[in-house]
């Protein structure tokens, strides 16, 4: 990588960290769409892994005592599920494709039934939510917008769900990283020092963030989370089609 495009990245990092550490999601969408557009597959999603194990990591220390430790429990044990399926079947989809499904997840998520709302408390639901988006991470390589269904059902504040879903998304991350770094693309490894730059700009961007949560209400935390979710997921729909669309044309 050049040393513009390392900068670039590294903008980038710290911008979506402070938008996570602000909302505990849609940064890491963000993200992921960039590093997609800029680096092959593998090594994108080893590169977000690195970000985000570091990002969340750091939400997760400065926010540690608003954890509630039986969803992570639940959710980290279907997480397991999902490796253990995805390492046999080893599927990668191309970018256009990864794009396209990346952004219709928070709309399928809005158009569940409300009997199906789900509940953090319950460990059933921990487990079931855990599997789908561990398997729509490693299909995407993030799954935001339906971690942030299962933790916006229930009844936590804003605080808690921040902290709570960091240590989630450590797991989930880290079981991410292994699943390209080790079964998919050996060969989808990180320059040392770059990777000790993109974790600085996470934990950056995510102490920037601190102070903007404790000011928030609950009730503007939930609101401005909703419509961030729609207007990244929108973009990512618009733009893998676009890009699928160019594809069949060119295969003609």
């Amino acid at each position: 990588m050049t040393p513009l495009l390392i900068l670039s990245l590294c903008v980038v990092i710290v911008a979506t960290s402070f938008l996570s550490g602000l909302f505990g999601m849609a940064g890491g969408m963000i993200l992921i769409g960039v590093l997609l557009a800029a680096l092959p597959l593998p090594t994108a999603m080893v590169l977000h892994a690195v970000t985000q194990m570091a990002s969340n990591g750091w939400r997760a220390l400065l926010w540690w005592r608003y954890v509630r430790w039986r969803p992570v429990a639940a959710y980290v044990a279907g997480c397991g599920v999902a490796l253990a399926a995805w390492s046999l079947a080893r599927y990668v989809p191309d970018t256009p494709t990864a794009l396209v499904l990346l952004g219709v997840t928070p709309f399928g998520a809005r158009l569940m039934p409300a009997g199906l709302k789900p509940d953090p408390g319950r460990a059933l639901h921990g487990v079931v939510y855990g599997t789908i988006c561990m398997a729509l991470m490693l299909v995407t390589g993030v799954a935001g917008p339906l971690v942030d269904t299962f933790f916006l059902g229930g009844r936590l504040d804003r605080r808690e769900i921040v902290a709570t879903k960091a240590m989630c998304q450590i797991a989930s991350h880290g079981l991410k990283l292994g699943y390209f770094g080790g079964v998919i693309d050996q060969a989808a490894t990180l320059d040392p020092a770059f990777a000790a730059l993109a974790i600085l700009a996470a934990m950056l961007g995510t102490v920037l963030a601190r102070r903007f949560l404790e000011a928030m209400t609950d009730t503007q935390y939930r609101l401005w989370a909703n419509r961030l979710i729609t207007a990244v997921a929108g973009y990512f729909v618009a733009h893998g089609t676009w890009l699928l669309l160019i594809a069949k044309v060119l295969a003609r």
